[in-house]
């Protein structure tokens, strides 16, 4: 049996589907659905047999082409860029510039913080904006009184709407642009779209400012639901040495009777921790008891002569002998981070930075498996707890990020200013047509290597292979879909439903389209699929391809009413403690307003 060109364009059908429920349910990494769809796509059109007509449709050679589509590169290269400023510390002077603002004019530097992440994001990936504002929003959190989760999921929706204004903001903007340019039908410069979706994102960014932090709810920290228990409870450690009195002391019942009214949350040995209950487990020399406890229970055990140090409330200190200096702080994973992939035995955190690992969230929930078994990923959130100077050492370790930012100033970084310096040039050469963008981008990256700001190792780390593997398998589904027909199949379709409706109608039903589904499967994968679309449906209906294709980027943006729609939303969900329902509740109003903003505007603006 021979495949013709209709079958293959209903298998690329099923392909994209399949993609589209693998990539919602999580059940498989997204390198993995990426690479079976891959495959998938090279079993329809190069592995079955085809007739004449169809077996020239798609090439091998078509469906690899992504790997190393130009758009793709340069979104690769400005994670590099990216990663250069933060590794350098290049926004620490501004960063503690807002930290002071906000001990005195606290709602100036709640607004200057996203107007700052705004206007950053227009010109690089958002993901290293958001992690380098998320401590200085805590910080303003604090002064304003408010909890992290009514501040840091807008931090994450301002920046998103900032990406939408220029070309360089969003790697969506550059992958549609890329398919425009290709098909012939557009060549988009840098600021082609900057009015229209500075208009659509203002109106977007007054519910997140004025509206979101009112709906969210509060969210309590780990630190605040480890103390939560009955009585004014304290978090101490309990270090062991040859001689002490607990030493040889076996659980019973999973408890230790020996700690009388005291809660034993962990026993740390070594790099291993051990949690509750605790079957089997015998105190050694060498083993740190971290317990809460009344400040009572704490002072009896103190003149019982127990080697009590390092008690913290809530983050805030409170001394019960001279010696006392600890503190408990959150700390979340960045991406590019060198621990991720690895336990917290195996990035050997104990002897690295003195400090204690009491708990971890992914996605604001404890992961079902033993702590000593999890593999950190970017944005789990790791409650620590140490000497405070240990703690406060964090800020200054990369390959974490404390999230709550010290006012201590920071000496700015020896390579800050070249880093800066090669970020403004290379959306110089890009904003004025200069260099194309992928060059611009390429040459960016180098120049952060050559000169310093990162080594090669933390490049390649920065090199997300979730965005690598999405990207260019999508760009392979959109290329069967392109060649097969099944673009101009489903504009056919769609045209048709809308019969006698205006183009305005037609406009709006595309971004509603585009804006539920790119929540749902991605916002790459979202553009890369629906540009040839929306192309078709412009060429069927004789308007203007611009004002569609700007449809597609800024609706393939609005990733806002799910966590998994954008790499920001999953990096703020930890650390802001959020549920997956509050992104529905907070994020599905934002869509709405982006939709209807931009159903009323786009008309107007483009003479529709």
């Amino acid at each position: 049996m021979y495949l013709t060109a209709e079958v293959q364009m209903w298998l690329t059908f099923a392909v994209i589907l399949f993609s589209i429920v693998s990539y919602s349910l999580e059940y498989f990494s997204i390198e993995i659905t990426a690479l079976g769809s891959l495959l998938l796509l090279m079993l329809v059109f190069v592995g079955l047999p085809a007739t004449s007509e169809a077996s020239d449709l798609v090439s091998l050679d078509d469906l690899l082409a992504g790997f190393a589509n130009p758009a793709l590169i340069a979104v690769l290269a400005l994670l590099i860029i990216g990663q250069g400023l933060f590794q350098t510390d290049a926004l620490d002077k501004p960063a503690q510039h807002i930290t002071k603002l906000a001990k005195r004019h606290r709602y100036i530097a709640f607004v200057g913080v996203y107007i700052s992440a705004a206007f950053i994001s227009a010109f690089i990936n958002n993901t290293p904006v958001v992690v380098m504002f998320i401590p200085i929003m805590t910080v303003v959190a604090g002064n304003l009184r408010l909890s992290s989760s009514k501040v840091l999921m807008p931090l994450s929706f301002i920046s998103i709407l900032g990406g939408m204004t220029t070309l360089i903001g969003s790697s969506t903007n550059l992958l549609v642009a890329d398919a425009a340019r290709k098909a012939g039908v557009l060549d988009l410069n840098f600021f082609d779209f900057t009015e229209i979706g500075l208009m659509v994102s203002s109106i977007g960014a007054i519910y997140a400012l004025l509206v979101m932090p009112k709906i969210l709810q509060n969210r309590k920290s780990m630190a605040d639901q480890l103390s939560q228990t009955t009585g004014k409870q304290f978090i101490a450690q309990i270090p062991l040495s040859e001689g002490d009195a607990l030493v040889g002391k076996k659980a019973v019942a999973g408890m230790f009777p020996d700690l009388k009214d005291m809660t034993v949350r962990l026993v740390q040995r070594g790099e291993t921790p051990h949690l509750p209950p605790f079957d089997n487990v015998t105190l050694q020399a060498g083993d740190t008891v971290v317990v809460a406890a009344t400040r009572q229970a704490l002072t009896t055990a103190l003149k019982g002569g127990h080697k009590m140090a390092k008690v913290a409330d809530n983050q805030r200190l409170k001394e019960i002998s001279p010696k006392t200096d600890v503190t408990l702080a959150e700390v979340i994973v960045p991406p590019a981070s060198r621990m991720s992939g690895q336990t917290i035995a195996q990035a050997s955190f104990r002897s690295k930075t003195n400090c204690i690992v009491l708990g971890v969230q992914r996605r604001s929930r404890m992961p079902r498996m033993a702590m000593s078994d999890i593999r950190l990923e970017a944005g789990d959130v790791l409650l620590v707890g140490g000497a405070r100077d240990d703690v406060e050492a964090l800020r200054l370790n990369k390959d974490l990020l404390l999230i709550e930012l010290s006012s201590t100033d920071v000496p700015r970084r020896r390579y800050a200013p070249r880093a800066i310096l090669i970020f403004l040039a290379t959306a110089l050469a890009t904003a004025s047509g200069l260099l194309p963008i992928a060059t611009a981008a390429l040459a960016g990256a180098f120049c952060m290597i050559v000169f310093k700001c990162l080594n090669l190792r933390q490049a390649v780390r920065s090199l997300d292979s979730r965005i690598y593997m999405l990207v260019g398998s999508s760009l392979a589904s959109a290329v069967a879909l392109q060649n097969t027909g099944g673009a101009k199949f489903i504009a056919g379709a769609v045209v048709d439903a809308m019969q006698g409706q205006d183009g305005w109608v037609l406009l709006s039903g595309l971004f509603l389209l585009v804006a539920v589904l790119t929540n749902i499967l991605s916002n790459n994968a979202t553009a890369v699929l629906f540009a040839p679309i929306a192309i078709s449906i412009a060429n069927q209906t004789g308007l203007p391809v611009e004002p569609f294709v700007v449809c597609v980027i800024l609706a393939a943006n609005c990733s806002f009413a799910t966590p998994i729609g954008y790499q920001t939303n999953l990096l703020v969900m930890g650390p802001g403690h959020y549920r997956f329902a509050d992104f529905l509740w907070a994020g599905i109003p934002l869509m709405i307003i982006i939709w209807l903003s931009f159903t009323f505007i786009a008309p107007w603006y483009y003479g529709l």
